[in-house]
């Protein structure tokens, strides 16, 4: 039995039709946008054997453009021996600048599929993630993740879900609305659980960049540690990142159930926004912990209290360190410190100082343990006005910055093209002696 295409099954049904003189040749033609010459030499295979006969005669021949055998052993014998553990778009790489094999990537992907080499993504065995049992006690492990979606439907802004849920218990222990996942929001977030619950002895989070930096040249203080990863340290809690997401699927699969019943409870209580909606946080989160969290193995509290010296308010801030300069000033993101010139200050000439940033961008500068007096004294887009007062122990450092503002003005001079060959000639600083 042959089977029929749909284009071919069209054809049938058409030819039926002229052969029964129901249609004519002309129309015919018109459905099948053929010439009227081909409907006639099709009705006459039709009539002679049938619908097989409409079957495409090129059906189970080799197409004749098909590449030889031979080349097909030499390319699959070239993989099997070099290039076994190789992608089919690898492989076709290396046979084609290395060996001269000519087929295309997805001809190779063929044959390394027939041959058993290379097995599809479709029919790979996926990976299993075996059950990890909770953690025994409250406080233990606590997973966060944030969930970027529409809370609040069309009637709001988009913004994304700060999820907190404890590892033994799946309890959320704290939710909140931000716009991003940003280092200053976590810290907003985790500031609250923390004068709430207390500090947890460890976060399990995922590898965004605001709890793990893979370079180790940007990060602040050690391989790996951001800015929220300090703030932790800091306060003695551990932070742990997971390598996938099903490895801290507790998380995640509140996240789904906080995308279905968040949104339906906001829509019913008409709450449009992050604003308005922050205040029903903590009921639905009593309502959804007594209908959802289990019972911890161990009934001990593993959050320790807040000791009084450590202060949330340093602690969670962005946090640098810069070089004082022999002119009692620090550059910090493009501006310019002035410290106050004292007999304390000058003293910590080519020392270093902590510089510390909120989130309302106050920044706060300390070094040996007590807070420095500093006035911004410029950004780099802004010019010294004529007549400018500058007192005389701060010149040195008005003219380190005049003199940076003046090589940047002549470079974009220079690149002008309605400066002269000649103005440019003296605009260049002369080469040293």
């Amino acid at each position: 039995m042959v089977t029929l295409t749909m284009e071919e099954l069209e054809r049938l049904e058409v030819l039926t039709r002229l052969a029964e003189r129901r249609l004519p040749l002309r129309r015919a033609a018109e459905q099948l946008q053929l010439s009227p010459r081909q409907v006639r030499r099709l009705a006459r295979r039709f009539a002679a054997g049938g619908a097989a006969a409409l079957a495409s005669r090129q059906r189970g021949r080799a197409s004749n453009r098909r590449l030889s055998s031979a080349t097909q052993e030499r390319a699959l014998a070239l993989v099997r021996e070099h290039y076994s553990d190789f992608g089919p778009t690898f492989a076709h790489q290396k046979l084609t600048e290395e060996h001269a094999v000519g087929c295309s990537v997805e001809t190779l992907r063929g044959w390394m599929i027939a041959a058993g080499i290379w097995v599809p993504r479709t029919q790979r065995t996926r990976r299993s993630y075996p059950p990890r049992p909770r953690r025994a006690c409250l406080g233990e492990l606590v997973q966060l993740d944030g969930s970027d979606h529409a809370w609040f439907e069309d009637r709001g802004p988009p913004c994304t879900l700060l999820v907190y849920v404890d590892d033994a218990t799946s309890r959320l222990m704290e939710l909140c609305f931000a716009a991003v996942e940003s280092t200053f929001d976590y810290f907003r977030a985790t500031r609250r659980y923390l004068e709430r619950h207390g500090k947890p002895m460890a976060f399990y989070s995922d590898k965004l960049s605001v709890f793990h930096i893979a370079t180790g040249d940007r990060a602040q203080g050690g391989r790996g540690v951001s800015q929220f990863g300090r703030a932790l340290r800091d306060l003695n809690i551990d932070s742990i990142c997971a390598n996938s997401p099903e490895a801290k699927g507790r998380v995640e699969r509140a996240n789904g159930t906080l995308q279905d019943r968040l949104v339906k409870e906001l829509r019913l209580r008409g709450l449009h926004d992050p604003v308005s909606a922050t205040p029903f946080l903590p009921t639905f989160m009593a309502d959804y912990n007594a209908r959802f969290a289990k019972p911890p193995r161990v009934a001990y509290d593993a959050h320790r209290p807040l000791r009084p010296d450590e202060d949330l308010a340093q602690i969670f801030t962005w946090q640098e360190t810069r070089r004082i300069s022999r002119q009692l000033t620090v550059h910090y993101k493009r501006d310019l410190y002035v410290l106050e010139d004292s007999l304390d200050n000058r003293r910590l000439r080519g020392t270093t100082a902590l510089i510390s940033e909120d989130a309302e961008s106050r920044v706060t500068m300390r070094a040996n343990g007590r807070v420095l007096a500093a006035r911004r004294f410029a950004k780099d887009h802004a010019e010294l006005d004529p007549g400018t007062i500058v007192e005389h122990k701060h010149l040195d450092g008005a003219f380190a910055w005049i003199a940076a503002q003046q090589q940047a003005r002549d470079a974009q001079r220079l690149a002008s093209r309605k400066v002269t060959l000649r103005e440019k000639q003296l605009l260049r600083p002369d080469p040293p002696c």
